[in-house]
């Protein structure tokens, strides 16, 4: 099936097809009903290839995320491609493990124009080493994102959302808080884990302990947990950066043949379906992960149609989500 064609059954020119086929605005609401009338009709399937070369684009997105196991991560990109396909855009997807060269590797696909733009879920996109791959090119970060302001980003203020669910688990009378965190390298990991001593700090706690996970994975988070029950003093409740690293803290706790959540409470970080299938259900602060995802595709198709717009930071509320783990 032919553009010519899809046109003839819409009974509209073949320019006005072929604006519609690049998302242009300058088309008639009437006449786009058409021609995506006759596109279903006939099962048309635009050459891609002939319409990189016309436009320069390539109607490919590139995300990169750390670990697409994470149950937060596979959300925020399902939201992406939701908003991407909405566009007419297709999604790449880069599990770059936080591996420098794995991330360089992907990012030469932008440099190349293989890609129109990125999305950045991942620590090591922001380093100097890699930032002439990305140069001006579109580019946005979601959920982890640098500070300056010179970026496109969409995420939370995760320093008040710890502090909020390190305060929920104080005001419940807990007075022994653990943190659960990840690797430091990450932006939220810093936040998460401000968050929760300022918490610590405003109410006068002075007890506290660190444990750092090796992945976002439930062994890790097990594991952390474990070091945690085999300090001198142990804690009555724990705030973990994630749910999976939550559920491991909580198999490890009833392992130990202690109970959740009368001898420690136990709280995690996302929302994530995981949180309700654990036992006893996970207390969790919610992020609006599939809406992030969401709002990083529209900054970034913006940026692509307009590379001289502004920089833009968004930041999404949260919802403290309270169940029976604490």
């Amino acid at each position: 099936m032919s553009i010519q064609k899809i046109a003839h059954l819409a009974g509209v020119s073949v320019a006005t097809v072929s604006r519609v086929l690049n998302n242009s605005d300058s088309v008639k609401d009437s006449n786009r009903e058409k021609v995506l009338q006759a596109i279903a009709n006939s099962n048309y399937q635009p050459n891609l290839l002939a319409r990189q070369l016309r436009t320069a684009r390539s109607s490919m997105i590139l995300v990169m995320v750390s670990d697409i196991a994470n149950p937060f991560c596979a959300e925020v990109v399902k939201g992406i491609e939701e908003q991407a396909e909405q566009n007419h855009y297709r999604i790449l997807l880069c599990n770059s493990a936080s591996d420098v060269a794995r991330s360089r590797s992907s990012l030469q696909l932008l440099a190349g124009k293989i890609v129109d733009g990125v999305i950045t879920m991942d620590a090591f996109s922001t380093l100097p080493e890699l930032a002439p791959l990305i140069g001006a090119r579109p580019w946005v970060q979601c959920a982890e994102y640098a500070d300056d302001g010179a970026v496109s980003c969409v995420g939370i203020n995760d320093v008040a959302a710890a502090q909020q669910l390190v305060g929920y688990l104080a005001d419940g009378g807990r007075q022994r808080i653990a943190l659960i965190n990840h690797d430091l390298d990450y932006k939220y990991a810093q936040l998460r884990q401000q968050g929760y001593q300022q918490a610590l700090a405003e109410r006068q706690l002075s007890w506290q302990a660190i444990g750092y996970a090796s992945a976002l994975r439930f062994h890790a988070g097990k594991t952390a947990m474990l070091a945690l029950l085999a300090e001198k003093q142990r804690p009555d409740a724990v705030f973990a950066v994630s749910d999976t690293l939550a559920a491991g803290a909580i198999a490890a706790i009833t392992g130990a043949g202690l109970r959740v959540p009368e001898d420690i409470a136990v709280a995690g970080f996302d929302g994530t379906e995981l949180a309700e299938m654990v036992s006893p259900p996970l207390t969790t602060l919610a992020q609006p992960s599939r809406e992030m995802g969401r709002q990083a595709c529209a900054l970034l198709l913006k940026r692509i149609n307009d590379p001289d717009s502004p920089a833009e930071r968004i930041m999404m509320p949260w919802q403290l989500i309270t169940r029976a783990s604490a």
